[in-house]
């Protein structure tokens, strides 16, 4: 079964792009719970700010690619995508959003993913699991996380010491 490695909330920092890239493995897939760019509110006095060579970058990647606009996304920048995505993975349904704007959760799907936090969030409610990455650009808890669904497992992985946070059954 392929690896999601799942991110969120890079903001255009390319340091934090070609660090969540060398944690793919050559069948992976890699899903970005928005804000991947940062074109509409970018730090453009920081050196690792280059939404630019993000983008270049992306037209190389042959690795399945599950994205959806952040709130500071600019869609012109990147356009082809949208604020909400459904997919199927490891037999679940997932449903994909930055989490910038309340939706209803009675959409049909396993698992929802979620970023815009800054921190990293994974729990059960009911019959759905809920994740949000976290981020390993700027966490608000100072805890620089990404997540995974493999198998049967999501879990959200410390990117400093790749130690396994929490862990949960699909």
């Amino acid at each position: 079964m392929p690896k999601l490695i799942i991110t969120a909330d890079i903001h255009g920092n390319y340091n934090s792009w070609i660090a969540i890239k060398a944690l793919l493995n050559k069948n992976d897939s890699l899903v970005v719970a928005g804000d991947l760019f940062d074109t509409r509110y970018g730090n453009y006095t920081n050196p690792a700010f280059d939404p630019e060579a993000i983008k270049n970058d992306l037209n190389f990647f042959s690795q399945p690619f599950f994205y959806v606009y952040g709130n500071c996304d600019t869609p012109s920048f990147f356009p082809g995508f949208n604020k909400v995505l459904k997919f199927e993975a490891n037999k679940k349904k997932i449903c994909l959003c930055h989490g910038d704007s309340h939706f209803a959760c009675n959409i049909d799907a396993d698992v929802i993913i979620q970023g815009h936090t800054h921190v990293a969030v994974l729990e059960r409610k009911k019959n759905r699991i809920f994740m949000n990455p976290g981020t390993i650009t700027s966490p608000r808890n100072g805890l620089y996380t990404y997540g995974v669904i493999e198998n049967d497992t999501a879990c959200l992985i410390d990117l400093k010491t790749g130690n396994k946070l929490i862990s949960l059954s699909l």
